[in-house]
């Protein structure tokens, strides 16, 4: 790193705020992953402002850079660019406001997540992610990496308890998104990122009111397996705790003998649940929880009988890591996820390649949402075991992925698992995410070279032909292959696209615009009771959508008429409760390529979230064939909202970025409103 922008770097900062010397920059090469690279200095910004000054110094002289925060990430999402800048932002750590009454607080995203829960106690709300890590790591980490924790099951993962941002972009610009204002759902979209397209100044986080009545459970288990079965049996029948977690033996004993949390360190596995809430709830499913416990085997059921016993086998719990890193120099922590009924398989074959590696390893999971944590104990100084550990711990993601899951729960991709990525998604789909990148941070510099593995296949080639359909300008798809000729032909003849459902958005397509209409895919795809799942078609009525649900007892955040895909388009019955509920989109994009984001399990951070931007979009992103929902064991009280296209909020700056990248042709267009 060149030392005139070094010096004016401390010009920006102030020399005590800029750290050069080759030890503090070792101190910054690392994270909690094996990576290493030495920055070439260290700033120390105060505010968002000179966050913004430190971002516009490095695009101007095309040095990378990496926003860090406790450095706890453990996929070396933190971790610089060799010779590039750390912009570390612990020292944005005020809470900026928090109003009770909204149930909403702005914060720094130097604060640390346990410290936001001390501030919010007298007044009887809460922060609900908690990674294991929450004394330690910040909220701006978290974003980063949409982190989860025990209690995710329940109340769910970063994303749906961040309701606005603020922003510096790769430009040094500012950005301030919310999830309450119409447009493309920006929040969604930088939640989980990685740091790969801007730089948190800000978050708004949505709390929640701390449970009346909160019950814990620890059950001990002659095998891990039966402890896996328990969860499946209790997630299978709609019972959803606040949290499931299970440990091993090799786990319990490492953190008794650290922590002496009085967890039994004679039996293979035990399960901590609790369950929470209001008026009888809490006690009736716990008592359905001790049924499957007794059911599979589980005996010495010990229920908290204080304040003071939970927050000790809580401590056990969050102390795993810590007691496992006293067992050898090093701990690699996998992070894989699978469908809560696949569970006891997927024990079972991680179980297996550690015996066949004759690995050290201790098996965690957040058992609830299907989400593993083998974590293997090794000195990396053997590097022969590394690698080993290496190629074993990637044989496990694999596994995951082969029973339906994905590579990372919570703790994202970094450089570990890049590669890995191409598991997941199609070329066309990682083209997709490139493109993305490339609208916020064309120069690559903003934690550049993570998350999305190098591209390989050249963007296909758009055929010059028209697909005719019913009626002038309009095209009725009647498959998705059809839908991919059309998109084709329009973008290379240069006619925009309409995409209509059932019209009951009361929308007409703008003058020399083909109408696409989708809702001849109407079919319900697949419907997993289990693991509270269905897939379905963009053309599928929401009445139908809801009767054939309801006949298995399954219900969807889905109300009013019209299509799934008029749904999606409009912003749904509520914005966020459909927000919450959309896992995975599968849509084709102007280039007639299709691409799959999003995952259909309860816990994924693999790539950005862009199945959530493709809600209020209006069809400007792209044609929707087919839309995975959670679904509910119990109805919902969702009430149609009467919605219209917004030009104004779908044209932003930020806006019109991510339109270019899903949309290079500018084909998709906003329908007009019919006249009254």
């Amino acid at each position: 790193m060149r030392r005139s922008f070094v010096e004016k770097l401390k010009s920006i900062l102030g020399p005590d705020r800029v750290l050069s010397d080759g030890a503090s920059r070792l101190l910054y090469s690392y994270d909690g992953a094996l990576e290493r690279k030495l920055p070439g200095a260290v700033a120390l910004p105060r505010d968002a402002e000179q966050v913004a000054a430190c971002v516009r110094l490095a695009a101007d002289a095309g040095v990378p850079y990496v926003a860090r925060g406790a450095g706890t990430n453990l996929c070396g999402g933190s971790v610089p660019a060799d010779g590039g800048l750390v912009i570390h932002l612990a020292g944005l750590n005020r809470i900026l406001s928090i109003d009770p009454d909204r149930k909403r607080a702005w914060v720094e995203p130097g604060v640390v997540n346990a410290h936001l829960n001390r501030a919010l106690a007298p007044f009887r709300i809460f922060y609900a992610p908690d990674p294991a890590s929450m004394k330690a790591c910040t909220l701006g980490g978290n974003v980063g990496t949409n982190a989860g924790g025990p209690h995710c099951l329940k109340y769910g993962v970063t994303t749906n308890h961040i309701s606005g941002l603020e922003l510096v972009l790769p430009d040094g610009s500012r950005l301030k998104t919310s999830v309450d204002e119409d447009g493309y759902d920006l929040t969604a979209l930088f939640v989980g990122s990685e740091g790969t397209l801007g730089i948190v100044t800000a978050l708004e986080a949505a709390l929640l009111p701390v449970p009346e009545d909160v019950r814990t459970l620890l059950v001990s288990f002659p095998s891990l397996e039966t402890a896996a079965q328990t969860v499946t049996d209790v997630t299978s029948a709609g019972v959803v705790p606040a949290t499931l977690e299970f440990m091993d033996r090799l786990t319990l004993g490492a953190v008794e003998a650290f922590v002496k949390a009085g967890y039994p360190t004679d039996v293979d596995a035990v399960l901590l649940v609790e369950t929470d809430g209001v008026g009888p709830k809490p006690g009736a499913e716990m008592d359905r929880v001790r049924e499957f416990c007794v059911k599979n085997g589980g005996w010495d059921l010990r229920l908290a009988a204080n304040e003071a016993e939970r927050e000790k086998l809580w401590e056990g719990r969050r102390g795993s890591y810590a007691a496992l890193a006293r067992l050898a120099p090093n701990v690699m922590v996998e992070d894989g996820v699978v469908p809560p009924t696949r569970l006891p398989e997927a024990v079972r074959r991680v179980r297996a390649i550690a015996a066949r590696e004759n690995l050290t390893m201790g098996l965690i999971a957040h058992a609830g949402d299907g989400n593993l944590h083998p974590n293997i104990a090794f000195d990396e100084r053997d590097s022969a075991a590394a690698a080993r550990v290496r190629e074993a711990g990637h044989e496990m993601l694999r596994v995951c992925v082969e029973l339906g899951g994905s590579i990372s729960g919570e703790h994202g991709i970094g450089v570990e698992k890049r590669e890995a990525m191409r598991w997941l998604f199609t070329p066309e789909t990682l083209r997709l995410f490139r493109r993305v990148k490339d609208a916020f941070d064309s120069d690559n510099l903003c934690n550049p070279d993570k998350l999305i593995p190098a591209l390989e296949a050249p963007p296909p080639v758009i055929e010059d032909k028209w697909i005719g359909g019913s009626g002038e300008g309009r095209v009725r798809a009647r498959d998705a292959g059809h839908v991919q000729d059309v998109l084709r032909a329009a973008s290379a003849s240069g006619h925009p696209v309409f995409i209509c459902g059932l019209g009951t958005r009361k929308l007409r397509a703008p003058e020399g615009a083909i109408t696409l209409e989708l809702h001849a895919l109407n079919r319900l795809l697949s419907h997993d009771v289990d693991n509270f799942t269905a897939v379905v078609e963009a053309g599928c009525p929401v009445a139908t959508l809801s009767r054939l649900l309801a006949e298995k007892g399954r219900y969807a955040a889905v109300a009013g008429g019209g299509t799934m895909g008029g749904l999606l388009a409009s912003g749904g019955p509520s914005g966020a409760r459909l927000r919450d509920h959309v896992m995975r989109v599968k849509a084709v994009l102007s280039t007639g390529e299709v691409v799959t984001v999003g995952a259909p399990v309860l816990k994924s951070v693999a790539g950005y979230d862009l199945a959530k931007l493709f809600i209020g979009a209006w069809g400007t992103l792209g044609a929707v064939l087919e839309v995975t929902l959670r679904t509910l064991p119990a109805p919902s009280e969702a009430a149609p909202r009467k919605a219209r296209p917004d030009a104004a909020a779908l044209s932003s700056p930020a806006a019109r970025r991510l339109k270019r990248a899903f949309d290079p042709a500018d084909l998709f267009v906003l329908g007009n409103p019919h006249e009254r």
